[in-house]
Parts: C-alpha cells; structure tokens; sequence
C-alpha cells in the first residue's frame, strides 16, 4: 500500500463540481492499493499517517506529525499509483489491486482513520476528481508500506 503524503495549507477534492472533502493546515495523502495488500497492511500505514513528523516545532524542524498539531487528514484513492512505470511509453497496471478490492481496502483504511482520528476527509472512490492543493514547503513523501 502506498500513500504519497503531501504537507498542505489547504486541499480540496471536487466531483462533478461538488466538494467531497477539504482540509485547512494538514495531510492530503493519496493512497495507491497493490495487489496483495490487507488491513494489517492499511493499519500499518495510518499508523505511519498519523505518526509521520513533517510539521515544523518551534525551532522549525520536522518534529510535529498531523496529530500533534491537530490538522486535518484528507485520504484520496488513486489506483495510479501503484502502476508499473520502469519500462516503455505507457504505465502498466498489473501491480494495482483490481477494484474492488481497492475500494474495499480504501474503504477500511478510512473508517479506521475515523476511528483513531476526528479531522478526517476523502475522495471518492471510482470518481473522476478535481483534486487542488497548496503544498506547503514544498513537503511531499513517499510512503510504501511492505507486504
């Protein structure tokens, strides 16, 4: 499982003109499921999300994670990224989970983060969104969890 977190100011995801989920000062992470990937899985990766320092303490180093400043956590699914990028013109998909299993595996990791945290947000699943942004930093992270 993937999440590719990006410190924000503030986020927005859109569907067909309508606003889904949006966050002032905080997380928006994009979440890519791979094929293979469970909920042992997704839960190591919230607690990675929750956990992960990158806001600034008061001698500005990275030693705040979204928790400890009390930011919100925008969670939006995007089966690209885990696409297999090392070779030709065109990505492929195989190592992406089929959808459903991506939907549900989403799914679980947002009730989970709602459970461990109040200021959750999210995309949707399946959707064609408008996702808009201010990386703040710019701070952007990789995150891949292991099977």
């Amino acid at each position: 499982m993937i999440g590719l977190l990006q410190r924000v100011s503030e986020a927005t995801v859109r569907v067909e003109g309508e606003v889904v989920g949006t966050i002032g000062q905080g997380l928006m992470v994009l979440i890519g499921v791979e094929r293979g990937d469970d909920a042992a899985i997704a839960d190591r990766l919230l607690r990675r999300l929750l956990g992960y320092r990158v806001f600034p303490d008061e001698e500005d180093r990275m030693n705040r994670s979204v928790t400890d400043i009390a930011g919100g956590l925008l969670l939006v699914p995007q089966f690209t990224l885990a696409a297999d990028t090392r070779k030709g013109m065109r990505p492929s998909f195989t190592p992406a989970a089929d959808p459903a299993d991506g939907e549900r595996l989403f799914d679980y990791l947002l009730e989970q983060a709602r459970s461990r945290y109040s200021r959750v947000q999210s995309g949707r699943f399946g959707a064609d969104m408008k996702v808009s942004l201010t990386n703040d930093g710019p701070v952007t992270f990789w995150l891949q969890v292991p099977r």
